[in-house]
């Protein structure tokens, strides 16, 4: 195991700050994983998570059991961890600017569909070499002017060359739920089985250019602007893990969460471990498009009708809005149903916030599908 501390550029003079990775296995042997924790740095599972991994991680080395290489960034985010005002955590937003720290990330398949344009071969594995030069060159020429775009910079040149990337996040209340491109379904269902996910979320596109999405859609984007002329692997798997609330943090969750990340990687050809049956699964894959927000039509107070988790129907009321001064009550109902799978952990809000999510079956919405 290796630890290297990469500084990022001072915002403003005096002031430093950088970021640790953990290195596993053999630098440059494949397959290759990337897994990162608090992008989002007022989301303290997936820290919690990536703890226990590391120590797991750590363990599996002694045993020579990592076969491949494993790239963990535990606290991925010293920006937004240092956002802090009088006791409250700020870490979704880069308050220089105001964008999510996951979000706004380079679009590249452009630029490797120009590079490797009449250079790729029918021979697939040459191809994936290819294009993963093309990205990192595409990398390195993306602006990094501020200490928020080095960091994502940083970021994704680390993982440009993953076969596996997991992006641990949580939501503010939520059961488990995973993220994925709708070309890495079937994995993703693995991954969602092993983590006992109730719900599975798919898009090709979520509007927002996310972490994950950045990298993976590259090889499915680039595949199909070929055609079916040359071979293109989907040579990165990438997801967004969402480890149930904010405040779903307990040593014995951690470590199982931990060791079922460490059976995906098995799975995968990363390590050596004894494999278990896999669970079955807890839910089907959603299209993004299905996901059914419900937001606040009037200020007040908010009552959640029902349990996370819970499978809702169309019409049935989920949420009340309550004003205590007038005691009008607004009754929020799903309109297609589906599960419950996460919901604000506010209590009191002003109309326009989201309010919660359902994973339904009916494909409605388009455009910018994420949460900001």
């Amino acid at each position: 195991m290796i630890a290297i501390e990469h500084p990022l550029p001072a915002q403003v003079p005096g002031t430093r700050r950088s970021v640790t990775s953990w290195h596993f296995g053999n630098a440059g042997s494949a397959p290759k994983a990337y897994i990162q924790a608090g992008l989002h740095a007022d989301e303290w599972p997936p820290m919690l998570v990536a703890h226990h991994l590391k120590h797991q991680l750590m363990r599996l080395e002694k045993q020579h059991a990592i076969t491949g290489e494993i790239v963990l960034v535990p606290m991925v985010n010293p920006i937004g961890l240092a956002q802090q005002w009088q006791g409250h955590a700020l870490g979704r937003f880069d308050l220089l600017d105001g964008r999510n720290f996951n979000r706004g990330y380079p679009y590249l398949s452009a630029h490797v569909q120009q590079a490797v344009e009449g250079a790729l071969t029918q021979d697939a594995a040459a191809n994936v070499v290819l294009i993963r030069r093309a990205i990192q060159a595409a990398l390195t020429n993306e602006e990094a002017d501020t200490e928020a775009r080095a960091l994502k910079k940083w970021a994704m040149t680390q993982a440009a060359d993953a076969d596996i990337l997991l992006d641990l996040h949580c939501d503010t209340e939520a059961v488990m739920h995973i993220y994925t491109g709708t070309p890495n379904q079937d994995r993703g269902m693995q991954l969602a089985r092993l983590m006992q996910a109730e719900a599975l979320i798919v898009a090709h596109e979520s509007g927002d250019h996310p972490f994950d999405e950045a990298l993976a859609r590259v090889w499915w984007e680039t595949a199909a602007a070929q055609q079916g002329r040359f071979p293109v692997p989907a040579a990165c798997f990438a997801a967004t893990v969402e480890l149930r609330g904010q405040a779903d943090m307990d040593h014995a969750t951690a470590s199982h969460d931990a060791a079922q990340l460490i059976q995906f990687l098995a799975l995968q050809g990363l390590v050596e471990v004894e494999q278990a049956e896999l669970p079955a699964p807890r839910c089907v894959a959603t299209a993004l498009e299905a996901v059914e927000p419900l937001t606040a039509t009037q200020g007040g107070l908010v009552v959640h009708l029902k349990p996370l988790g819970a499978r809702v129907e169309a019409g049935e009321p989920v949420i009340e809005l309550v004003d205590p001064l007038t005691d009008v009550i607004h009754t929020l109902r799903a309109t297609y149903g589906g599960v419950l799978f996460a919901r604000t952990n506010n209590r009191f809000v002003t109309p326009g916030t989201r309010l919660a999510k359902i994973a339904g079956s009916t494909a409605f919405r388009h455009g910018a599908l994420l949460s900001e």
